[in-house]
């Protein structure tokens, strides 16, 4: 019970330091810490697949999404020029595709056998124990595939907003920039052949 109430102690601290640090590199050092504490905590709980996927997923891929998220946007490059709107050409095909991807999502949810509640029991890692692979899978894959499924997206999504926002606008050369590369590339030329 102390370990229990420890770890929460942890687990709060690490989350408010997360949202209240200044520099977001901080902010990346107190959720791990918060991601490393939820793993102990699973174990704890005699949930060590939890544990694992938790070190895995989280510190190990999520993380890093952050990471590059912060080092694209603090390395100082200017986003990519603004053009035409091409906003509302793709709305119609993006709805139909959003619309029809959870219609069929839905069709699956309505149709598939759920299965029985799991039970607590058992040895760690067994078939209907807490925390076991088999049991973690079929909750995953069938009673939380939306949820599953929409974390997802988000996580799509802010891909391609880094990407979107960490790109640079083709700065186009100056003619006396222009003239400075091709004298210094004569130089080296020059100095080649007499070398």
């Amino acid at each position: 019970m102390i370990a229990f109430w420890v770890l929460g102690a942890v687990l709060v601290a690490s989350a408010v330091w997360t949202v209240s640090s200044r520099k977001p590199v901080y902010s990346v050092v107190a959720l791990l810490l918060n991601f490393a504490t939820l793993a102990i905590l699973y174990v704890t709980l005699s949930a060590e697949f939890l544990a694992v996927i938790q070190i895995i997923v989280y510190s190990g891929a999520i993380l890093v999404l952050f990471v590059f998220v912060i080092a694209l946007l603090s390395s100082g490059v200017s986003p990519f020029a603004t053009g035409p709107n091409r906003l509302p050409k793709i709305w119609l095909p993006a709805g139909i595709f959003v619309l029809t991807g959870l219609g069929f999502l839905l069709y699956v949810l309505s149709t598939a056998n759920m299965p029985p509640p799991l039970h607590r029991g058992g040895p760690v890692g067994a078939a209907g124990a807490f925390g076991s692979v088999s049991d973690f899978g079929t909750a995953l894959f069938t009673v939380q595939l939306l949820p599953f499924e929409v974390t997802a997206l988000i996580l799509m999504v802010a891909v391609i907003g880094v990407i979107t926002l960490g790109g640079e606008t083709a700065r186009e050369a100056s003619p006396r920039h222009e003239a400075r590369v091709e004298r210094s590339m004569r130089e080296a030329i020059l100095r080649e052949g007499k070398g």
